[in-house]
């Protein structure tokens, strides 16, 4: 039987390709969950509309994170830490922080976006990878001071 995969299946393909399952496998599994549809010419349309939706949505979010991207290449945040008498710091700067220290300063970032290889355990400017998209990362300045 021939249907339409109407969602990525892992073992089967993307949205929109036509491929050839049992028919078991089609009327027990793929239609019943959505899947996928019976290869028709509505069908066919249907799914070509979804994936130009689709196409649109992902365009404008791709916009939308490169004009957040810019903004953010403007931004430079400050931590203020508590240091010892060698301006060694208790503990260490992490995503967590990067990410409240942006808050402060007007925008929503997820600490998983947040790309730091190490956390930063001293005095002194970063620049640390921030990622608004899946394709794009932007960097952000970060001055680690003492209180």
């Amino acid at each position: 039987m021939e249907v339409i995969l109407s969602q990525d299946v892992s073992s089967l393909g993307n949205i929109g390709d036509v491929v050839q399952v049992k028919d078991g496998y089609a009327r027990n599994y793929l239609i019943p969950n959505k899947l996928a549809f019976i290869a028709t010419a509505t069908n066919l349309r249907r799914i070509e509309l979804q994936k130009k939706k689709q196409m649109e949505a992902a365009e404008k979010a791709k916009q939308e994170a490169m004009e957040l991207s810019e903004k953010l290449k403007k931004v430079s945040c400050t931590i203020n830490v508590e240091v010892n008498d060698l301006d060694k710091l208790y503990g260490s700067v992490t995503e967590m922080d990067i990410a409240k220290a942006l808050e402060v300063e007007g925008f929503e970032i997820e600490k998983k976006n947040i790309l730091l290889e190490n956390p930063i355990e001293e005095l002194g400017i970063f620049d640390v990878d921030v990622r608004v998209h899946s394709e794009l990362t932007t960097k952000i300045r970060v001055w680690v001071t003492k209180k």
